[in-house]
């Protein structure tokens, strides 16, 4: 996709996760919103330069990233993508992706889904939210998470840490956790990141830090 080629946004409706009690929690994409992004600040910048409009360009790209998840997840068991629903552009970029979906399950072998899109809660920590996919690879059960993007940045780690904390309250046996990156074109490449169990504890705790900062500032917006 050209810097300039800009399609139409398609963005998902908010999760919303309850608990038992009613309570509605943040998803934990929302409550990494509190960490600032700095390697966002000098790319948003090189758009500027060349005269792209960041935001238009990041609505164009996450189109084509939430249809190549869809894509992945409809071959892995899950449901249908809309084939109404994008134009014949995105699904061409899609496809890229899905293509080295496929090159990695060659190499890696037979995988079995146990779920897709599992959405679930933490009551004691009070959020939640969706796994893109537990599956059984090589005899071990993973936890995965798949990102469509040009790089694997700290805050991915963050969150597959805090989708780790979610199976582990909900009694979901994980053993092994790791990030497949997709790259939408030839540019972007293909990665597949296994997560040390120690990069995944200082994942939680900067996570559990980002929890209670979000909380604290709700707090504050809720009785200034």
């Amino acid at each position: 996709m050209t810097a300039e080629k800009v399609f139409r946004k398609k963005g998902k409706a908010h999760q919303k996760y309850v608990s038992e009690s009613g309570e509605v929690f943040p998803g934990v994409t929302t409550i990494l919103g509190v960490i600032n992004k700095p390697q966002l600040v000098p790319w948003a910048n090189k758009l500027g330069l060349q005269g792209i409009d960041s935001t238009r360009y990041v609505d164009a790209t996450a189109v084509v990233g939430t249809l190549a998840h869809e894509m992945v997840q409809e071959y892995l068991g899950g449901p249908s993508w809309d084939r109404g629903r994008y134009a014949p552009e995105e699904v061409d970029l899609a496809e890229n992706a899905l293509l080295k979906f496929f090159e990695w399950e060659k190499h890696i072998g037979k995988v079995e889904t146990i779920a897709i899109e599992k959405q679930m809660v933490h009551e004691p920590r009070r959020y939640g939210g969706t796994v893109d996919w537990i599956g059984r690879i090589g005899g071990k059960t993973w936890l995965i998470d798949f990102k469509t993007s040009k790089d694997l940045y700290p805050e991915h780690v963050y969150q597959i840490a805090a989708y780790n904390q979610l199976c582990c309250i909900n009694d979901i046996e994980i053993q092994g956790v790791r990030i497949i990156r997709i790259g939408r074109d030839g540019g972007e490449g293909f990665e597949d990141r296994v997560v040390s169990s120690e990069e995944l504890q200082y994942g939680e705790y900067v996570f559990n830090c980002a929890l209670q900062l979000y909380y604290a500032i709700d707090a504050y917006k809720k009785n200034r």
